[in-house]
């Protein structure tokens, strides 16, 4: 939320300064630069960028939202990320908003895009995946609680627990890439 300034108002916080993002076709090509509040109002494709956080024994990293955020307040997430702002590519904004929300130095490895059509608006998702240190210091106007789940862990938090759109698509699509790569 580098570009963004934020005003908090009641438990949720407001962004005063939208972050610019690019304005992508069905290609994933450039079409212009747009505010990212106009891109989800209009429906317009852009791009963002999550990461699938592992640790060294296999585990996945799952948080839950702040209720200060003003995307999905409270909801759980598989993935960590956001948008791609203009001039960034999918890894550097995966890297950025993992030291952002996350306080992670990792260094995410793109594994594949696709049009995601759940969540506030269409957009083009680049899910990576990096292996994370287990000591994060997360935001907490971002992150209200993080954990390590098992993959048979995770499989039932996603069956309880209220997670986001994305999740559960990106998760889904992870997973089956991963299964296609062995």
């Amino acid at each position: 939320m580098s570009r963004e300034a934020a005003l908090s108002v009641g438990s949720a916080r407001v962004c005063v300064v939208d972050e610019l993002v690019e304005r992508v076709d069905g290609r994933d090509r450039a079409l212009g630069v747009v505010s990212r509040r106009e891109a989800v109002r209009e429906g317009w494709l852009h791009r963002v960028a999550v990461t699938v956080c592992r640790d060294d024994l296999g585990r996945i990293l799952v948080h839950r939202r702040s209720e200060r955020v003003s995307r999905f307040p409270g909801l759980y997430e598989v993935v960590v990320g956001g948008a791609v702002q203009a001039g960034e590519t999918y890894e550097q904004a995966a890297a950025r908003e993992l030291a952002e929300e996350l306080g992670i130095r990792a260094l995410p490895h793109l594994l594949f895009t696709f049009v995601n059509r759940s969540g506030l608006s269409p957009h083009w998702l680049g899910v990576h995946e990096a292996v994370a240190p287990n000591a994060v210091v997360s935001d907490p106007d971002e992150v209200a609680w993080h954990g390590w789940l098992t993959e048979p862990e995770l499989g039932s938090a996603l069956l309880e627990w209220r997670f986001t759109p994305d999740s559960h698509e990106a998760f889904s699509r992870y997973l089956a890439f991963r299964s296609a790569q062995s």
